[in-house]
C-alpha cells in the first residue's frame, strides 16, 4: 500500500502542475491505473475486495462448520467445539483434506459476526441492581471461600458490599437489610439474576415465581423486583463490574480478620470511602452524585426485615432439630414435637408455638452437633447412670468447685449423691454460673454437702443475707458436744480442788 506523503506528491503533479497521467507513472515509478486510484481518493482507501474468498477444499464445509457453531449456543461454553475439535471431525467424520489453519480463521470470522452487540443505557436515580461474588479470605487464621454481596446504584455507582460464610437465603436477606440501612433508604427496583433464592421458578410468559422469603422481603420494604435474562450477565452489567471491582480493590491483598464481623466492618468502610472518587465521564464525585439517589429513594419501614430462613422441623427422640446438615439441641420436655427454626446468620433460634426454647450460635460446619448441656439436664436427673457417657455434658466446661462437690457426694451418699449433683447442675437452668459456684464453695467450706445447702446459700447470696442452715440435716459435719456441768463440780472449782 502506497504511504500518503506519495499520495500528496502525485495529486500535486497531476491536478496543480499539469503533468500527465503517464509521465507521472514514469517519474514516480508506478502503474497508470495506480495513478488513477490516486487521482479518485485524497488518501490510501485501504484493500478492498471486488470478489468473495474462494476456499476450494473449505467451501463444500462450511455449512457442516455452521451447524456445529449454531448447535454450540445449546450447550454449557466449557463443553463447546473449539477450532481443533472442529478440524478433527472434519477430517474424520466428513473426509476433509485441507489444513487446520483454513479452518481455524473460517471460525474465527464466523464468531466474529456471531459476537453479541450491546446498546449503551441510561441508569435513572433511585434504582439499584445486586448480586453475589466469591473470594478467599482468611477469617480467625483459618483461609475459606467467602460470600459477599454487593449492591449498586448505577446512577451514581455508590456501593454496598457484605461478606458471609456461604450464599444462603439469611444472608441474601441480611444484606438487603444492611444495604437499606447504609443507603438509608430503598431503592425504587433492583435487578437480579435469577438465583434460585429468589426465584422458584420461571414461567412459561417469562414471568419469576418469587420465592416464600423473597415475597415476604419485597412485601416488607415495598421495591420493585426486576431480573435479567437466564445466563446474560451483561443486563445487570453495572453490578457485575462492581463485583469485580470489590474484589480487586477491597479484597486484595487477601483479606485477614478475626470474623466476620470486623472484615464487614472494613468493608463498609472502604465503601464510604469510595464516595469520594470521580469517575471517568462524570463531572462531580460518587457522593455527590448519590444525591441524586437519595432523593428517589423510598423511606426505611419502621421495623428492619426479620433476616432469617424459617424451616418447620420435628424434634428427634435424642432431643435435636435438624437445620441445613446440622443438629441443634432443645430442652428434652419438647421431644418428638413440630417446632419453628429460624436461621439467621450468626444465630439459630428454636420455637414451639410462640415461645423460643432454644438458642445456638450458627455452625458453619457439615454434620456438627451443637448441644446446650442444660437441655439435658432433666432428663439425666432422671437417668442418672448416664451422666458419665452424656453427649452433651463431654465437653462442658466447668469450675473445679463442681469436681470436688460431685467426688464428695458420691463418696458419701452413693447413687443417690450422684442425682443430687444433678440437681445441683440443674440450678444453673436459672442462676449465673458465678452465683452457683460460690454457693458451692461456700457449702464446701462449711461442710454442708448436699444439694439443699447449696440451693439456700446460692439464694443467700442473691438476696445478700446471711445463711441460716438446720444443721441437724447434714450429719456430715463434724459435731460438738457440750456436757452439763453438775453444781458439784462447780463447787469444786471455786474451792481450788481441796
Amino acid at each position: 500500500m502506497k504511504h500518503v506523503d506519495l499520495y500528496g506528491r502525485v495529486r500535486h503533479a497531476v491536478l496543480v502542475d499539469g503533468m500527465s497521467r503517464r509521465e507521472a507513472a514514469r517519474i514516480f515509478g508506478i502503474n497508470r491505473r495506480t495513478v488513477e486510484k490516486m487521482l479518485m481518493f485524497s488518501i490510501p482507501p485501504g484493500y478492498r475486495r471486488d470478489k468473495e474468498i474462494r476456499r476450494p477444499k473449505l467451501d463444500g464445509f462450511t455449512g457442516i462448520i455452521d451447524q456445529i457453531l449454531e448447535a454450540d449456543k445449546l450447550v454449557p461454553k466449557k463443553q463447546r467445539h473449539t477450532s481443533k475439535r472442529i478440524f478433527e471431525r472434519l477430517r474424520d467424520e466428513y473426509h476433509f483434506t485441507g489444513g487446520i489453519t483454513i479452518v481455524k480463521d473460517y471460525i474465527f470470522a464466523a464468531r466474529q459476526r456471531q459476537r453479541e452487540m450491546f446498546v449503551p443505557l441510561s441508569h435513572p436515580p433511585g434504582h439499584a441492581q445486586a448480586d453475589f461474588g466469591e473470594a478467599l479470605a482468611v477469617i480467625s487464621g483459618v483461609e475459606r471461600k467467602i460470600h459477599f454481596l454487593v449492591m449498586d446504584l448505577p446512577h451514581s455507582d455508590a456501593c454496598f458490599v457484605k461478606a458471609y460464610p456461604a450464599e444462603t437465603t439469611e444472608a441474601f436477606c441480611d444484606a438487603h437489610v444492611a444495604a437499606f440501612a447504609f443507603f438509608g433508604g430503598v431503592p425504587v427496583s433492583i435487578l437480579y439474576d435469577n438465583t434460585r433464592i429468589a426465584v422458584a421458578r420461571i414461567l412459561g410468559d417469562g414471568k419469576r415465581k418469587r420465592t416464600r422469603v423473597f415475597s415476604e422481603l419485597v412485601s416488607h420494604y415495598l421495591f420493585e423486583d426486576r431480573f435479567g435474562r437466564p445466563g446474560k450477565g451483561n443486563d445487570k452489567g453495572k453490578v457485575e463490574g462492581m463485583v469485580g471491582y470489590t474484589r480487586r480493590n477491597f479484597m486484595v491483598p487477601k483479606p485477614q480478620f478475626a470474623s466476620f464481623d470486623d472484615l464487614n466492618a472494613h468493608l463498609a468502610e472502604q465503601c464510604r470511602k469510595r464516595m469520594g472518587d470521580k469517575l471517568r465521564g462524570h463531572k462531580g464525585t460518587i457522593g455527590e452524585r448519590f444525591v441524586a439517589d437519595v432523593d428517589r429513594l423510598q423511606p426505611l419501614p419502621t421495623v428492619p426485615y426479620d433476616a432469617c430462613d424459617k424451616q418447620s422441623v420435628r424434634v428427634s427422640s435424642l432431643s435435636l432439630v435438624r437445620y441445613r446438615g446440622n443438629d441443634y439441641s432443645v430442652p428434652t420436655a419438647y421431644g418428638h414435637q413440630e417446632v419453628l427454626v429460624r436461621g439467621y446468620v450468626h444465630e439459630v433460634v428454636i420455637a414451639c408455638g410462640a415461645e423460643v426454647i432454644a438458642r445456638h450460635a450458627r455452625s458453619w460446619e457439615k454434620e456438627d452437633y451443637i448441644f446446650d448441656p442444660l437441655h439435658y439436664l432433666a432428663l439425666i436427673e432422671q437417668k442418672t447412670n448416664a451422666l458419665d457417657q452424656a453427649a452433651p455434658l463431654a465437653d462442658w466446661k466447668l469450675p473445679k468447685a463442681f469436681t470436688i462437690l460431685r467426688r464428695l457426694m458420691e463418696a458419701r451418699m452413693g447413687k443417690k449423691g450422684k442425682r443430687e449433683f444433678v440437681q445441683v447442675l440443674r440450678l444453673l437452668e436459672t442462676f449465673r454460673i458465678a452465683d452457683v459456684e460460690a454457693g458451692i464453695q461456700s457449702a464446701l467450706e462449711r461442710g454442708t454437702i448436699g444439694f439443699d445447702a447449696v440451693k439456700h446459700l446460692v439464694l443467700c447470696r442473691i438476696e445478700r443475707r446471711p445463711p441460716r442452715l438446720d444443721m441437724t440435716v447434714y450429719p456430715y459435719l463434724p459435731q460438738a458436744h457440750v456436757a452439763v456441768t453438775s453444781p458439784g463440780d462447780y463447787m469444786t472449782l471455786l474451792s481450788g480442788g481441796r
